[in-house]
C-alpha cells in the first residue's frame, strides 16, 4: 500500500471486487488524479470510501500493559575453520570486486558486488550455505551453535520464539537442529503448504519456536 495507489487497488479487487471499478477506470478516475495531479480532493473523497473498511489501531490502544520493546544485540566471533573460509571468501571476492570494476565502472558491477556480500553473509550464517568443497569441510558453525545453546533454555522458561532468516536452507538446518534436540517447531517458507495450521500450532503452544 505504501508504493503506490494501484497495490491499494489490487487489494481491494481482491477483497471487494468491483469496489473500485476496474484498474483502467481507477487509474483515470483516483490514482492519476492523486499521484501525478496532487489532487486532495479527489484523496480525501478516495480516503471517506475507504475509511469503513480499514482499522488503524496503535500498539498503545491494543496492548498498553506491553512494556516497551528490549533489544539485544548479540555478536558471535567466528573461529577456526569458519574464520578461515571467511578470510579465504572475502580475499577472493574482493580481487573479483576490483577487476570487475575496474573493467566496467562501479555502477555496471552491481551484481557482482551484491553477489559477494551475499556469499560472506552466508559463510557467517553457516558454512553449509556455501555450496562448494572448502565449505563442505567446515565443521565450526557459530550462530546455529549459539542459537541452539540459547533456545532449549528459553523453551524451559515457557518463551515463545520467532526465529527469522532470509536464507529458507538456512531455516531448513536449523530445522534439523531443533529435530535432534527434540524441541517442536512450526515451519512458515514459501512451500509451506497449510499455513494456518502451522501458525494455529505455535500461537495455542504445542510448538513454541
Amino acid at each position: 500500500l505504501e508504493n503506490h495507489l494501484g497495490e491499494l487497488w489490487a487489494q481491494c479487487d481482491f477483497l471487494l471486487p468491483g469496489f473500485l471499478g476496474d484498474s483502467r477506470t481507477f487509474s483515470t478516475t483516483w490514482r492519476t488524479p492523486i499521484e501525478k495531479q496532487g489532487n486532495q480532493v479527489r484523496r480525501e473523497i478516495l480516503a471517506n470510501r475507504l475509511r469503513p473498511f480499514i482499522l488503524r489501531r496503535h500498539k498503545e490502544e491494543v496492548a498498553s500493559e506491553l512494556p516497551e520493546k528490549t533489544v539485544i544485540v548479540r555478536s558471535v566471533e567466528l573461529a577456526a575453520g569458519q574464520r578461515d573460509l571467511y578470510e579465504t571468501v572475502r580475499s577472493a571476492m574482493d580481487a573479483r570486486v576490483r577487476e570487475e570494476i575496474a573493467a566496467k565502472g562501479l555502477a555496471r558491477s552491481q551484481i557482482v558486488i551484491l553477489d559477494a556480500l551475499l556469499k560472506l553473509r552466508q559463510v557467517c550464517c553457516d558454512p553449509r550455505l556455501l555450496k562448494s568443497t572448502a565449505a563442505a569441510k567446515v565443521k565450526e558453525r557459530a550462530k546455529l551453535d549459539l542459537l541452539m545453546e540459547m533456545l532449549p533454555e528459553m523453551v524451559a522458561e515457557g518463551r515463545k520464539i520467532l526465529v527469522f532468516s532470509q536464507f529458507t536452507s538456512m531455516l531448513d538446518l536449523i530445522a534439523e537442529a531443533l529435530q535432534k534436540h527434540k524441541l517442536a517447531f512450526a515451519l512458515l517458507t514459501g512451500d509451506t503448504k497449510d499455513r494456518e495450521a502451522e501458525v494455529q500450532s505455535f500461537q495455542e503452544g504445542d510448538k513454541p519456536i
